[in-house]
């Protein structure tokens, strides 16, 4: 394949034209393929690279590349089962050239995708999990406690295998050192006061065994708005979530609470970009905070560093956790606990986060 087609950009041996992405998951996960997304369309100006993806993670790819067209493709409604995602190939093949496939995810959809692709004579190459290893890091027995490689070292090595290696060329949604215009949240609040501070608390993820118990987490918004230059910005979705933060919000000054309110991702990334420091979970906010160059205190319980899903660009010493025998118990903290106490979250005092906070206020 290509033996015909010109050299093209800078090491695309291959002569690759138009190359299809894919990551249908959580929020998180598609955060962390931008940037190594972002920097593989700088390595390769004159590819086009073509990101499928859930609909509602579009909005994360702002300030994107030229060559990059990112599209919302609903699998579970619009491109359903083997014929559905036969179509949803065919469709892509025929507007855009597809040359190559990248799967950044290696599940079921996206296994026949790549089965569609070969049958169509496109070269695809997958995410390699590591599986193996990250079961012996998180098993109850016979831990083997070593660093794996991160999620972003696994999506440059899928792209490799395409014949495009990647050089980091991301320094953060809106640059180096970079932020966003302060009317892009307008309605969310006034632009930054000299000499104020402004932190953001993300305290819920998708799993208990990655949430700070919310009793612990309000003692720490009691500690920050002590100082009369902190304000406190509340990180959440609806229902339970809403309702609490909304609580807090309420009940202590300068806080305000995000939760439930649907600003969209252009408004809330671009306020997280002045925040000075955000606290999160092993969880969402943690990548998109990091992605827009802000600082990020992470609190992990069941789930680990190790299992390489660090923040991009995250400190270690910005990490809180315990040293326990029975950590990491599990990948994506969806597990139940082994003690039966979540002590890898209950027993992370306050006073510790707020020290780790403090740092930057």
């Amino acid at each position: 394949m290509g033996k015909n087609k010109p050299h093209i950009g800078n090491g695309n041996n291959l002569g690759l034209v138009n190359v299809l992405i894919t990551r249908f998951s959580a929020l998180g996960d598609v955060a962390m393929t931008i940037p190594v997304i972002y920097s593989v369309c700088r390595c390769y100006p004159d590819i086009r690279f073509i990101m499928v993806t859930k609909p509602s993670m579009t909005g994360i790819f702002i300030n994107s590349p030229s060559n990059l067209k990112v599209i919302g493709a609903d699998v579970k409604n619009d491109y359903v089962g083997i014929r559905g995602l036969w179509r949803l190939l065919s469709e892509l093949k025929q507007q855009y050239s597809i040359d190559a496939y990248v799967d950044l995810h290696d599940v079921l959809r996206t296994k026949l995708l790549r089965l569609f692709s070969r049958i169509r004579g496109i070269k695809a190459s997958r995410l390699n999990k590591g599986r193996r290893n990250k079961k012996a890091l998180t098993r109850q027995n016979s831990k083997v406690m070593l660093p794996l490689i991160s999620s972003r070292a696994r999506y440059r090595e899928a792209f490799f295998k395409v014949g495009l290696p990647v050089q980091e060329h991301f320094d953060g949604l809106y640059g180096a050192g970079g932020k966003a215009d302060p009317m892009s949240f307008a309605m969310i609040t006034l632009p930054k006061q000299s000499g104020s501070r402004w932190v953001g608390i993300a305290p819920f993820a998708a799993h208990k065994g990655k949430i700070y118990p919310p009793e612990k987490m309000e003692e720490v918004v009691k500690g920050l708005i002590n100082n009369p230059d902190v304000y406190v910005f509340l990180l959440g979705g609806g229902g339970e979530e809403q309702r609490l933060l909304e609580t807090w919000s309420q009940k202590y000054p300068r806080t305000t609470s995000l939760a439930g309110k649907r600003y969209g991702f252009e408004a809330e990334l671009a306020l997280m970009s002045h925040m000075d420091v955000v606290l999160a979970m092993d969880s969402a906010n943690m990548h998109l905070s990091s992605i827009v160059g802000t600082k990020v205190v992470s609190i992990w319980g069941a789930t680990h560093p190790y299992c390489g899903f660090k923040g991009w660009r995250q400190s270690d010493g910005d990490t809180i956790q315990l040293a326990m025998t029975c950590r990491p118990c599990s990948v994506f903290g969806d597990k139940p606990c082994q003690r039966g106490d979540y002590h890898c979250l209950n027993g992370i005092r306050p006073s510790l986060v707020l020290e780790k906070l403090q740092r930057y206020l």
